[in-house]
C-alpha cells in the first residue's frame, strides 16, 4: 500500500513516508499519486539540489502548484523570473512556459501539486527508486536527458531548449 491507512476516505503519511525517486539531479517524494485521489491530483515534495531544477517546458494536460518550504528557487513564468523563497506560492495552469532552478548553494524543499494526476507516472519513469533517500544524488547523464526529452510527449509535456528561458 503507497500509505498508511487512516479510514476508508483517506490516509495519513508521517514525516518522511512516501515512495522517493532520484528525478534529473533531485529528490521527488510522492505524498499522493492519481490512484490515491481518483485521480484528481498528485502532491510531491521535491528537494532541489544546488544548480539543478526543470528544463524548460510546457505541459498541455495539467496544472502545476508551487510551495517553497525552505531554501529559494528561481522561477522563470513565461518571461518573468521571480525568487521564491519560504511560503512563497505559485500557480502555472496549463500552457505556461515554465521552469524552476535552485541557483543557491543548499538544497531548497517545496511542494508541487499536479492537477490533474498522472505527471508522477512520467517522473517515475525517467526518474530511478531512491533505496537512501539521504545519499548525495546521482549525477544527471546525457542518457538520462535524451530519455526525458523521449518520454515526455507521451505524457503531454513540451520540453524546450534552454535557450528559450530568459535570463
Amino acid at each position: 500500500m503507497f500509505a498508511n491507512q487512516m479510514n476508508q476516505n483517506g490516509f495519513l503519511l508521517q514525516p518522511g513516508q512516501g515512495t522517493s525517486y532520484w528525478v534529473l539531479g533531485d529528490l521527488y517524494t510522492f505524498k499522493t499519486v492519481s490512484k490515491d485521489t481518483n485521480g484528481t491530483y498528485s502532491l510531491m515534495e521535491m528537494i532541489v539540489y544546488p544548480q539543478t531544477g526543470s528544463p524548460p517546458h510546457i505541459h498541455s494536460r495539467e496544472d502545476e502548484s508551487f510551495f517553497v518550504q525552505s531554501g529559494e528557487i528561481q522561477f522563470q513564468i513565461d518571461g518573468q523570473t521571480l525568487v521564491a523563497t519560504p511560503g512563497t506560492f505559485i500557480y502555472s495552469p496549463r500552457g505556461q512556459r515554465h521552469l524552476f532552478t535552485n541557483k543557491s548553494n543548499q538544497p531548497a524543499q517545496m511542494l508541487c501539486w499536479v492537477t490533474p494526476a498522472g505527471l508522477e507516472q512520467f517522473f517515475m519513469e525517467i526518474g530511478t527508486p531512491a533505496d537512501d533517500p539521504t545519499a548525495p544524488p546521482p549525477p544527471v547523464t546525457d542518457a538520462d536527458i535524451r530519455h526525458t526529452i523521449a518520454l515526455a510527449p507521451q505524457y503531454g509535456l513540451t520540453i524546450l531548449p534552454p535557450d528559450s528561458a530568459i535570463n
